[in-house]
């Protein structure tokens, strides 16, 4: 773990990127320690900017996509659309391991030492919130990458991802339990509630947490977790406060952009341009779409010879975490679950009616109608394949809800994901396990 952790102490202490590079928790000539609001806000913005960028990854994953073989970087990520994470070429991407704890050695100066050193105010105490959500979000994110989807009768033995809450750089990290990852995520959202400021972030700044952030932070987990009655709770909390849906009908910005009027919380490039240049939208993908209706059709995709590119991604602009079509989405899912079947259709039908024209969407009206509990299920996971395609969320998705069948053809070959396949949780990369014999 040594080599690991000397590793994540060089990544931590270099914030150059924006110009934080002073400060290191040892004073060496020419260096401070970080003392002011100023100074620790300098370093949770340089955090925020070291984010992972790993649902792109997932992405190669999923039925979203088709790999192009016709690039320079087709070797870079063709064993990642293999579902191939052990033995792999030296030339694969790896799923970050470093960056994510990189990250939360940030954190962990900002909380201890931060609280100590900062002087009491108001900035203090939304620095100190938002190093909590972030930790909470980090971790969500790595146990839902490399841990099994949460169970509740399983999560106290099925493995997690280590938890580091210490600036030690000498400790040696086990993995914990799904279970108890889950239970540090609610920790430290406690203590984020209990310290934050800012009800919402002005667009532009809006990767930093605020209150309804960490509303819509709680409706995902509560989704995750097949927590109904909180699902629905928290996702009602959020549209209070965040409520509007970009109509598709009447604006060309695509709803996933930072400064759409759903954007609660813009920080994960969720579909960078190096997966966006390497890629296509795969048929299963677009043919679930009414190109004749469905006004998200051409914000998301761009005809490319025979195929499709995707376009909704592959830039800053549009950096995703959570919006508010997302808690309609949340929203509607648990009403069915707590058998409000009615209102459920009720409240999806209030994002559908801003992404079909008129006429498309009086048939998909139409097509709602007599559905059951059953068919309506299916319908939300559609509607979600559809809405939130290449925004990370669909690996997150299939391993939550069915884990089905995907086939993937690489350079002539076919590749199969079976159902319920063990691949729906990605190994810990060989770096890391390499690094530690605990992993």
């Amino acid at each position: 773990m040594r080599k690991i952790t000397t590793i994540i102490a060089i990544a931590a202490l270099s914030l150059s990127t924006i110009g934080c590079d002073r400060f290191l928790d040892i004073q060496p000539e020419g260096k401070i320690i970080p003392v002011s609001v100023e100074d620790y806000r300098k370093v949770l913005t340089s955090a925020y900017s070291k984010y992972p960028i790993h649902k792109s990854l997932t992405a190669l994953r999923t039925d979203e996509m088709n790999i192009d073989e016709s690039v320079n970087e087709f070797n870079i990520y063709r064993e990642i659309a293999m579902w191939k994470d052990s033995n792999t070429d030296q030339a694969t991407a790896e799923f970050p391991w470093v960056a994510f704890y990189s990250v939360n050695f940030y954190l962990n100066q900002i909380i201890i030492e931060g609280s100590k050193t900062m002087a009491d105010s108001p900035e203090k105490q939304q620095i100190l919130a938002e190093a909590y959500a972030l930790r909470a979000y980090l971790y969500f994110d790595m146990v839902n990458l490399y841990g099994k989807p949460y169970n509740s009768a399983t999560a106290a033995t099925d493995r997690g991802v280590p938890i580091s809450l210490e600036i030690d750089l000498e400790q040696v990290l086990k993995p914990s339990s799904v279970q108890e990852v889950y239970d540090q995520v609610h920790a430290d959202i406690a203590k984020a509630e209990g310290l934050m400021m800012e009800e919402k972030q002005p667009s532009g700044i809006n990767y930093r947490f605020s209150k309804v952030a960490l509303k819509a932070f709680q409706a995902r987990i509560a989704l995750y977790q097949s927590d109904w009655n909180k699902a629905l709770s928290f996702s009602e909390q959020t549209l209070a406060v965040k409520g509007d849906v970009s109509n598709l009908n009447t604006t060309a910005t695509a709803p996933n952009h930072f400064a759409s009027v759903e954007s609660i919380l813009a920080l994960d490039n969720a579909f960078n341009i190096a997966v966006q240049n390497v890629s296509f939208a795969s048929p299963e993908l677009i043919s679930q779409y009414n190109t004749a209706t469905d006004k998200r059709f051409g914000l998301y995709f761009e005809k490319n010879g025979s195929k499709y590119k995707v376009i909704k991604g592959g830039a800053i602009d549009f950096r995703v975490s959570f919006r508010s079509a997302e808690m309609y989405f949340i929203k509607s899912e648990a009403l069915l679950k707590l058998n409000r079947l009615s209102e459920a259709k009720d409240t999806l039908l209030k994002v559908l009616k801003n992404r079909y024209t008129p006429d498309g969407y009086t048939a998909v009206q139409n097509q709602m109608t007599p559905m059951n509990t059953t068919e309506f299920m299916n319908f939300i996971l559609d509607e979600r394949f559809r809405e939130f395609a290449l925004e990370g969320q669909r690996w997150f998705d299939l391993r939550r809800a069915n884990q089905k069948k995907i086939i993937h053809n690489v350079n002539g070959t076919e590749y199969i994901l079976q159902q319920n396949d063990v691949r729906y949780t990605i190994e810990f990369p060989m770096s890391a396990k390499k690094n530690n014999p605990n992993l």
